[in-house]
């Protein structure tokens, strides 16, 4: 293995969402909203669902939107960090 090539990871799951906790240290609390048709009568309906983030510098405000993106377990709950704030 040559010295410029990097270590290769698997695909990491990415999730957009708005920030809607920041209450505890270094950890945010984003909800994820998915559309997705309904089984039996093909409306579209939306699907929520919220994850709890390692935010180690404490950048993301309540209400911002953010990407986050799926990592080793941090605690029991945490297995997201976040990687960008998109907008404030």
């Amino acid at each position: 293995m040559s010295d410029t090539a990097e270590k290769k990871t698997g695909l990491r799951k990415t999730r957009v969402g708005t920030v809607v906790s920041t209450g505890m240290e270094k950890t945010i609390v984003v909800e994820y909203v998915n559309r997705v048709p309904h089984p039996a009568f093909k409306k579209i309906i939306k699907r929520s669902k919220k994850f709890y983030a390692h935010d180690e510098n404490q950048e993301a405000a309540l209400g911002d939107k953010v990407r986050i993106v799926e990592t080793r377990p941090i605690s029991k709950k945490k297995c997201w960090k976040l990687d960008k704030v998109l907008s404030h």
